[in-house]
């Protein structure tokens, strides 16, 4: 055996669901049958995305019948700066595989597919948490020996393969394994079914790995808006009145508030908007696109508030049923149970009446201190029949929204927003107002904070008085937002008011209960 060989090592980093242990049982099949000695081990992650299950793979480059009877001596676990290949399914594990030192430019070859999964952290920042693409993939090209990026999560679903084996097709590709091609579709087809869209996955794989342009047909679009003549004449109305550069957020807002409750209100969005874009123009704003496109998508946003009757009706959804059962693999003839945990109370179903019966139960509840007690933990499987319906039921409540207190507070909220941004003397001042949209979201509590942060730089900065200059009250409004952003509890919204003379709030009251120790008695008084 010759001293200065050293067995190739293969690192896979891969979510649950990905098919990273199929991909790694490939590999070994396709070196034991060209007579590779080969070994893998893997190590399971952890739920929420704070880890990948990594797969490690060695392959000895000399065949067994070379090595006279010995065996090569391999590694159990994959060791920093040792590996050769680096593959990873996502781009945040790429990056977690650059943090961790297993890319090295001297040695690895890094083929990492560039979509994103969002991490829980991520999905729970109230402002924009996502993490930098743009930095990791800068650090892929630069850390690694050849990096090949790509999405190969795109490659594979037009194929109706999983990434992994658009992987395995890039990691053939790439030259680095002592195996030929044949031989890894071989394991392919080894694995019987979906063999074929797994094949077709491994081709376009291949061919990105060799630099070649892989034939990608684009996902078919989901329609926008609603069929009819009406839905045709809004999208129509909205090319023709607005500029091309925000086409494309306008009918996507169109699509959401249609879906959210109807063409009329989808028609709704389309004469606010249109109010915003007069009074841009009338200005003679430079950045005219840009403050219409971000009015567009918050507006958007806000117009399709989370209420009981959209959470029913989204929970229902034929897609969402076939969606979880490709989520979970499914196979046609296997039941899926769908448990939905839901916490309803007082305020959601006094949301749903109209506003004087809601005002009244509300304050029966308040007197009584029933408001929070009341609130009921429920699980519902909602692919029973009785869940099924119960949602449905709440679902076909939607003709009824227009009656509901939630939605007279929120439409004069948003009017209260639009002529604001309508009346701003400055164009930059206009657009941060317009940007404090993004302040609204969430549901229950997440909600209740959120518009109490965008109520406070309403009264405070943009109707009150306390910076008089439009420039320096567009820094103020700038720099409340991020304050109010980065600190969901408001003290940091308040230190940023308190710069420009505005008395802070007090920290909300919470509520401490005392529990009674168990075994305990109460002493008589």
């Amino acid at each position: 055996m010759a001293a200065t060989q050293r067995p190739l090592s293969i690192l896979i980093a891969a979510l649950g669901g990905e098919g990273g242990g199929v991909l790694a049982d490939w590999i070994i099949a396709a070196a034991t049958a060209e007579d590779y000695p080969v070994q893998s081990t893997s190590i399971p992650g952890v739920a929420q995305r704070t880890g990948a299950t990594t797969y490690y793979v060695e392959i000895y480059p000399l065949k067994n019948a070379q090595l006279g009877g010995q065996r090569p001596l391999m590694t159990l676990a994959p060791a920093p700066a040792n590996i050769d290949v680096m593959l990873a399914s996502e781009l945040l594990e790429t990056g977690r595989a650059l943090a961790n030192g297993f890319v090295t430019p001297q040695r690895t070859t890094l083929i990492a597919s560039t979509h994103r999964i969002y991490t829980v952290d991520e999905k729970i920042a109230l402002g924009d948490g996502r993490y930098d693409s743009a930095r990791i993939v800068a650090a892929a090209n630069a850390l690694a020996k050849r990096a090949i990026l790509t999405d190969f999560h795109k490659l594979a679903a037009n194929t109706g393969a999983m990434i992994n084996a658009a992987l395995f097709g890039a990691l053939a590709g790439s030259g680095t394994l002592p195996l030929p091609r044949a031989a890894c579709e071989a394991a392919i087809r080894s694995t019987g079914k979906g063999a074929e869209a797994s094949l077709r996955g491994f081709a376009l794989g291949y061919a990105s790995a060799e630099g070649k342009a892989a034939t990608v047909e684009s996902i078919p679009a989901k329609p926008g808006v609603a069929r009819g003549a009406q839905a045709s004449s809004l999208v129509e109305r909205a090319r023709r009145d607005f500029p091309a550069e925000v086409h494309a957020m306008i009918e996507a807002g169109l699509a959401r508030v249609a879906d959210f409750q109807d063409e009329a209100y989808a028609g709704l969005y389309l004469d606010r908007l249109e109010r915003i874009a007069k009074q841009d123009r009338a200005q003679g704003a430079q950045d005219y696109s840009k403050l219409t496109g971000e009015t567009a998508r918050f507006l958007a946003l806000w117009m399709s508030y989370e209420d009981v009757i959209r959470v029913a009706d989204l929970k229902s959804r034929r897609s969402r049923f076939e969606r979880v059962r490709t989520e979970v693999q499914a196979k046609p003839d296997e039941p899926v149970h769908i448990i939905e945990y839901l916490k309803p109370g007082v305020e959601e179903a006094a949301a749903l009446l109209p506003t004087a019966l809601s005002k009244r139960l509300l304050a029966w509840t308040g007197r009584r201190g029933l408001t929070h007690k009341l609130n009921l933990g429920l699980h519902v499987n909602s692919s029973s029949v009785f869940g099924f319906l119960m949602l449905r039921a709440l679902a076909w409540l939607r003709p009824l929204r227009r009656m509901s207190a939630r939605y007279a507070e929120e439409q004069a909220l948003i009017e209260r927003w639009l002529a604001a941004i309508a009346a701003a003397p400055e164009p930059e001042l206009a657009l941060e107002i317009a940007l404090c949209g993004r302040l609204i979201k969430g549901y229950g509590d997440t909600n209740r904070r959120a518009k109490a942060s965008f109520l406070r730089i309403l009264d405070a900065l943009i109707d009150g008085g306390a910076v008089a200059d439009p420039k320096p009250r567009a820094q103020a409004v700038r720099a409340a937002r991020a304050g109010a952003l980065a600190d969901p509890e408001g003290r940091g919204l308040e230190t940023s008011l308190a710069a420009h003379g505005i008395a802070p709030l007090p920290p909300p009251p919470k509520i401490i209960q005392f529990m009674r120790r168990p075994g305990v008695k109460q002493k008589a008084a």
